[in-house]
């Protein structure tokens, strides 16, 4: 067997190597099983973050610069991204905070306003869609009902969605969903609440586990398909690991198993990787999808990139190891600073544009992240693998076309063998200090 050898090295160079095969000898040590006998997840795809923030860098930069960033993330050549997650209303990645309808009074949603969406949004999306050539499929989320629905009557600081607004909210959501596709996108998927437990300096808002489980199961739902939008798969928590199994455990029952599709998860609070597990082990029919990723300026040292890329392709191995089947990184593009940001929470992206300087950067992160995207395509499904050390993360898919790719990461100051057995064959190769590889074997 043959198979060819893509590696990130620290200084970010990218080399590429290809290796023979020979019969298992009967090795023992340094051992990276794979097994493609036995399967499980399929992988749906990759995606980014089209928020207002990132379509306003968007919009400064020029069009070779923007046509580099768009052939990087949606040409299926590259890291071929098939999805995206978009705010309905503002979130703190925009440029302001905004609602489509802030009006009490208007109880018929008849001044809906799409205009701050149409502004930045949309060009970027439409843009991204076109480089894909074909249609994104487009998750949803709300960061917070309008203020005068809130028990504390504003968008920020958490406070929840009052009782007596939870219709005219659902239809609300609905509204944003409808505007996509008359427009002609593809809205497949939507989250009933982002980060439902954080009380934030920007756009938040609160709900408790029972709260969340009646405005889904009493109001979104039914409003769905009261609109002809049943067919949009519908996500609980979207919020940090570790308590996605309790979220799960107090929301999904006989009354509302049919209508929640999965969880949304995203990476803050750490590896808990074994959360993911637990909700497959219990509800092994949802959909486990991560819906947001990315580092904090606040608290990650943005100068120390293979550090930060190192923790995300970590995370990342974790999670599809422990049964994602999609996901989304956060903004793909960000000014220098890591933002615009309306309340000052920088963060990282794959791309940061320095609006002083007229130039596009490319983070060590996107390279990382290059190397799951482009190898492992939409429909892979993962193989069973086993390893012979904790130093070493390793994951292994295979693509519809036959291909299989395992990526590897060293997160040590150390070469490290690896003797990669499978279909009764070894492969050897030594995966450098602080190096990414992804190996591809047909």
């Amino acid at each position: 067997m043959k198979a060819e050898i893509y590696t990130t090295t620290e200084d970010g160079k990218l080399c590429r190597d290809s290796i023979v095969s020979v019969k298992d000898p009967g090795e023992e040590n340094q051992v990276l099983n794979i097994y493609k006998e036995v399967k499980d997840q399929i992988f749906e795809g990759f995606g980014g973050a089209v928020t207002d923030a990132a379509g306003y860098v968007f919009s400064l930069m020029t069009p070779e610069q923007q046509e580099e960033m768009l052939n990087t993330y949606f040409n299926e050549d590259e890291m071929g991204y098939v999805q995206v997650r978009i705010h309905m209303d503002s979130c703190d990645f925009s440029t302001h905070m905004y609602e489509a309808d802030p009006e009490e009074e208007d109880a018929e949603l008849e001044k809906f306003s799409f205009e701050d969406t149409e502004k930045y949004i949309m060009p970027l999306l439409e843009a991204a869609q076109r480089k894909a050539g074909k249609k994104l499929k487009i998750m949803l989320s709300a960061w917070s009902p309008p203020a005068y629905m809130k028990t504390n009557g504003q968008r920020k600081k958490g406070g929840s969605l009052k009782p007596e607004y939870r219709g005219r909210w659902a239809e609300y959501l609905c509204r944003y969903a409808e505007e996509f596709q008359k427009r002609g996108y593809e809205v497949n998927r939507m989250s009933v609440q982002n980060e439902p437990k954080a009380v934030q300096e920007w756009d938040s808002c609160v709900y408790t586990a029972e709260e969340e489980k009646i405005f889904l199961r009493d109001y979104l739902v039914p409003a769905l398909k009261r609109h002809g939008l049943g067919g949009i798969e519908l996500f609980i928590w979207d919020h940090n690991k570790e308590r996605l199994y309790e979220r799960a455990r107090d929301i999904i029952d006989d009354t509302t198993d049919d209508l929640i599709t999965g969880a949304a998860f995203h990476w803050y609070s750490g590896d808990h990787f074994e959360a993911l597990e637990l909700v497959r082990r219990r509800y092994p029919g949802k959909k486990l999808i991560l819906s947001e990723s990315c580092l904090e300026f606040g608290k990650y040292d943005k100068e120390d990139q293979q550090t930060n890329a190192e923790r995300l392709a970590h995370d990342m191995i974790g999670n599809m190891n422990a049964g994602m089947c999609a996901f989304y990184d956060w903004n793909i593009l960000l000014d220098s600073e890591g933002g615009p940001n309306h309340v000052g929470n920088f963060c990282d992206a794959p791309f940061l544009f320095n609006k002083n300087e007229k130039k596009l950067e490319r983070r060590k992160c996107q390279r990382y992240y290059w190397h799951f995207a482009h190898f492992i395509k939409s429909g892979a499904v993962r193989l069973a693998a086993t390893r012979y050390t904790d130093r070493l993360d390793f994951t292994a898919w295979e693509n519809q076309d036959g291909t299989a790719a395992a990526v590897l990461l060293n997160r040590t100051d150390e070469a490290m063998r690896c003797n990669i057995r499978v279909a009764g064959e070894i492969f050897t190769l030594t995966t450098e200090p602080h190096s990414l590889v992804t190996m591809v074997m047909e």
